[in-house]
């Protein structure tokens, strides 16, 4: 076994036996309705104390149990996609350091080590985006990691707001500091944080851009990492956002995330863009329920997706491999007949997100708007959300037919080969996990289960919109350049649809356009300019005409060269004799 290889097992078996005994542990949490508070102080001063602090509940011991699962799996798929990696080593103490920040964040009820363990990711994720070290990748990773400085900055501040209270453990004051006013800047702070984590409007663009990152790291940011830590933060405090005013602008915000995102991948043509797109679609679901009141809703869901995505997302390196490293797929379809297992895992991880009934994502996403039929809101968040899942089966199906169902489209390269038997173990560990972790934790996390009694077609209403978006899915997928698409959309619309709204855009060229002119000018006028002249450039220009003056004065006439000699000595004399 070479060192390459060595490493990635023992990597998946120590995660692996990491995420049974906390399992283990999580079940005998549950049971015995224990929660596990260690504290370490390291240093104190003037009544301030720094200190470590860890919180061991079923909820942090069942995401890290699913973080370690999906991550183990990751690394072993890792061995045969990166086989080709010279540095393989440090791509695998790269995704375990991201994990273990990600581990950090979890345990964490304390702003310190929740602050070191967001920076870590934020650290890493750079690391990993800009891994292929090409012109996109350091454009998308200084994307990703200036988006999240803000969120790090906002967490700073909460630190030193949480100094008035003489501890950084915020679940000492969750429930008495409910109605401070320093508590509701520190809210919305958080919420800032949170937003800017899981790539809420106005912050969506650097998730997409993200993509630049190896397909084994996207499988593992988009479930259960980074995207979901902002999620988490705001499940930790939400006892301190109810009744909060700036909730329902999350909820409008994450509605909207969810609707441009939608529209977005419907118009993407790159395998792991539309992915990516489908992920950020799915983080609004999960801050809207949460925005909602549900904390405990927006988690279930943020589980049995982490496991579908991951799939997802395995599944779409095998076929960018497969496919001598091309990832649009026009030039795609019936892949099915050619790779039926990993096709398999596709289309299972892939009606997993659309809700189907009795996969995994079912079980959360028909809690999620069964709650939200249920609960008193206006028309607009009713139509957003149901036509966001609507436009989520719509680009699913839209792939599946492209991907999956239609001609062959790549005459040229005729290589399609059977599977990589290292990855397909990997990905048959998440199958099995798409299918159950849905029933499976809805007997887990709910105490009793959410019997909800809605009129029939309101109950029946994700039905029909996941049906109305499967036919436009099959549609579009079938639509030529002559389609009725050019007869009620102008081109700039679909260009504003098709680039999120032009967010990407706003939040890079936007934002940098009048500062890069500014310095343009500064450095035209007075680095090339002024200063030039003026200084070194000004001296050697004289200097150089001085020297060709004298040149040609001395190469032309040896006698007037004589003369000035003659003449520079009675000049001299004369001034000799003034003195």
């Amino acid at each position: 076994m070479n060192k390459n290889n060595f490493i990635c097992f023992n990597s998946f078996f120590f995660l692996f036996f990491f995420m049974m005994i906390n399992f283990s542990m999580m079940i005998y949490f549950i049971l015995n309705n224990l929660s596990l508070f260690f504290e370490w102080e390291i240093i104190s001063f003037n009544s301030m104390s720094i200190v470590m602090s860890i919180l061991l509940d079923w909820m942090s011991l069942l995401f890290m149990m699913f973080v370690s699962l999906i991550s183990s799996v990751v690394i072993y798929y890792s061995k045969s996609y990166m086989n080709s990696e010279l540095n393989l080593n440090r791509f695998i103490i790269l995704v375990l350091m991201f994990v273990f920040s990600m581990i950090l964040l979890i345990i964490s009820p304390n702003l310190i080590s929740i602050l070191l363990g967001w920076d870590g990711l934020g650290l890493v994720s750079y690391c990993l985006v800009i891994y292929y070290q090409n012109l996109k990748s350091y454009n998308a990773g200084m994307l990703t990691a200036l988006s999240n400085r803000i969120g790090d900055v906002m967490i700073l501040m909460v630190i030193s707001w949480m100094m008035n209270y003489g501890s950084w453990n915020y679940i000492f004051y969750m429930d008495f500091m409910k109605n401070d006013i320093e508590m509701f800047m520190i809210s919305i702070m958080i919420i800032l944080a949170a937003m800017t984590k899981s790539a809420q409007i106005p912050f969506s663009s650097w998730l997409p851009a993200a993509m630049a990152a190896p397909t084994p790291v996207s499988a593992l940011v988009h479930s259960s990492t980074l995207v979901t830590a902002g999620v988490y933060l705001l499940i930790r405090f939400n006892y301190l956002l109810i009744d909060m005013m700036f909730l329902k602008i999350l909820l409008l915000l994450s509605m909207l995330t969810m609707f441009m995102s939608g529209i977005s991948a419907n118009y993407e043509f790159d395998l792991k863009k539309i992915i990516a797109l489908s992920t950020l679609s799915q983080l609004g679901l999960m801050m809207s329920i949460l925005s909602l009141g549900f904390p405990d809703i927006a988690f279930f869901h943020l589980l049995t997706h982490a496991m579908f995505k991951a799939l997802l997302f395995m599944c779409a390196g095998v076929i960018i491999h497969m496919m001598n490293d091309i990832q649009d797929i026009r030039f795609m379809g019936g892949l099915s007949i050619y790779i039926p297992l990993t096709s398999l895992c596709m289309n299972i991880s892939n009606l997993s997100l659309c809700g189907i009934p009795f996969l995994s994502g079912f079980y959360s996403k028909d809690l999620v708007l069964e709650m939200v039929s249920f609960s008193n809101f206006n028309l607009l968040i009713f139509i957003l959300f149901y036509l966001s899942t609507g436009l989520t089966v719509f680009y699913t199906f839209r792939l599946i037919m492209y991907v999956m169902i239609n001609d062959y489209n790549l005459m040229v390269i005729y290589n399609l080969y059977d599977e990589d038997y290292t990855m397909l173990k990997s990905m048959f560990i998440l199958l099995l996990m798409s299918v159950v972790s849905g029933s499976f934790l809805s007997w887990m996390i709910f105490y009793y289960p959410y019997m909800i009694y809605l009129p029939l077609n309101l109950k029946l209403m994700v039905i029909y919109v996941s049906i109305l978006g499967m036919f436009f899915g099959w549609l579009i997928s079938n639509m030529k350049i002559y389609s009725l698409n050019k007869f009620f959309m102008t081109y700039n619309l679909s260009n504003f649809l098709c680039l999120m709204w032009f967010m990407p855009n706003l939040s890079t060229y936007g934002l940098n356009y009048i500062y890069m002119n500014f310095s343009q000018i500064l450095f035209k006028n007075i680095d090339m300019g002024w200063s030039e002249i003026y200084s070194g450039k000004g001296m050697i220009n004289i200097m150089k005409n001085y020297s060709i003056f004298y040149n040609i004065y001395q190469m032309n006439n040896f006698k007037i060269y004589l003369f000035s000699f003659v003449l520079w000595i009675m000049i001299l004399f004369m001034i000799f004799l003034i003195i």
